[in-house]
């Protein structure tokens, strides 16, 4: 069911699409949702970036986060009543002390999917046939992540644990997860025949944890290839950080010129820090199924864009520009750098990860520039290849 102010509407060229039903000002949120499921992806966690199990919102405080990220133990933030993290509500399982950021969470994610998940006392146990699972995951396939094998295992807990399973496995059934786009036949990148033997202990490995007579189309070899297409197609990157939300709220404040300039000029200094020490990875990331964010299509040049202003799981959808009762509503699919490169290298990764050629307004008025990668995209590739080299010796 779409939500109020927007309807999805079925045709035979794109499928599903997202349109307004009424007029949305630039700036306003078209809707907010909840994720069918969401988790955290495994390296972003093995790196101790903490985040709430269930709704993904970050646990360290602002300052805990930037001495971690800068490596500076004794700083200290300025304004540190900026910083929205409420550690005196933070709690974790009883039995396998996995966290979360409140007791809400922790009763959602037990009535979810976390009976069946919780390890206990086999927490820290290597051989528990689910940290196998998240190790063998790791091992396959490096940052920068874009989902995690233990999603799906999440996906049969939460039909296991369900009080009407078939409307669970129908909901996740609304995704499109095509292998091969029909018309136009390009394979998609994670399915090819260089991950065929990663592909196929995934299978056997979670089929035997979580196949029974629902899932079992599920962990057929056509099945979880299905399965994995959805992922990589549907599942939309979330980023949480509480340092981000501070810096958020310190601009916000109202201060006199010479306190700002102090303020602006430590915040600049602490993220030079930061990227000397820790690159880009500043969040606590992971992906999620949101149904109706799923029926949005891509434009390379969109006009409304995903955000996540609660710090946690929950998605806006907000308007770039005025969008008019009647509009189809377009996501960029390609993150912030990727958008503005060639129109070559845009089709090739929507293509080899969305499985389909890009015919938007961008694109079109870009018909004409030859089919050259972008050079960041070569370096890229080459940096991709050893990564798979090194996995082989």
């Amino acid at each position: 069911m779409a939500a109020p102010g927007v309807e999805i509407r079925v045709s035979t060229a794109k499928g599903r699409g997202l349109y307004a039903a009424k007029n949305f000002t630039k700036g306003s949120a078209i809707f907010e949702e909840h994720p069918l499921v969401s988790i955290q992806f495994s390296w972003n966690a093995y790196y101790g970036y903490r985040a709430c199990d269930y709704c993904m919102r970050a646990l360290e405080t602002a300052e805990e986060n930037a001495r971690r990220l800068s490596a500076r133990y004794d700083l200290q933030l300025l304004h540190p009543e900026c910083c929205t993290v409420e550690k005196v509500k933070h709690c974790a399982c009883l039995q396998c002390q996995v966290p979360y950021c409140s007791q809400a969470c922790q009763q959602m994610a037990w009535k979810q999917y976390h009976q069946v998940l919780c390890l206990g006392s086999s927490i820290n146990d290597l051989k528990h046939p689910l940290n196998i699972l998240q190790d063998g995951w790791r091992q396959t396939h490096y940052p920068p992540e874009t989902t995690n094998i233990m999603l799906i295992a999440r996906m049969a807990a939460t039909i296991k644990q369900a009080e009407n399973r078939q409307s669970v496995l129908s909901a996740f059934a609304n995704f499109v997860a095509k292998t091969v786009n029909v018309e136009e036949t390009i394979a998609h990148k994670l399915l090819g025949d260089k991950f065929l033997q990663q592909i196929e202990y995934f299978r056997t490995q979670l089929g035997e944890l979580f196949g029974d007579t629902e899932t079992e189309p599920w962990f057929t070899a056509e099945g979880f290839r299905s399965l994995l297409a959805l992922l990589g197609t549907n599942g939309q990157g979330i980023g949480t950080s509480s340092l981000s939300t501070y810096v958020h709220n310190c601009d916000a404040l109202e201060l006199a010129p010479k306190d700002r300039e102090e303020l602006d000029s430590f915040i600049d200094e602490l993220y030079v820090n930061i990227e000397k020490e820790s690159g880009s990875f500043l969040n606590c990331e992971g992906s999620g199924l949101y149904p109706l964010q799923s029926a949005c299509n891509h434009s390379c040049a969109a006009n409304a864009e995903i955000t996540f202003p609660h710090g946690n799981h929950v998605l806006c959808l907000e308007a770039l520009v005025d969008i008019q009762a009647g509009e189809e509503i377009f996501i960029s699919y390609l993150n912030e750098c990727s958008r503005e490169r060639s129109r070559h290298s845009r089709q090739k990764y929507l293509r080899e990860n969305y499985l389909f050629n890009c015919h938007c307004r961008k694109c079109e008025e870009e018909a004409g520039q030859a089919d050259v990668t972008s050079e960041e995209d070569e370096e890229e590739e080459d940096a991709t290849v050893d990564n798979m080299e090194d996995d082989t010796t």
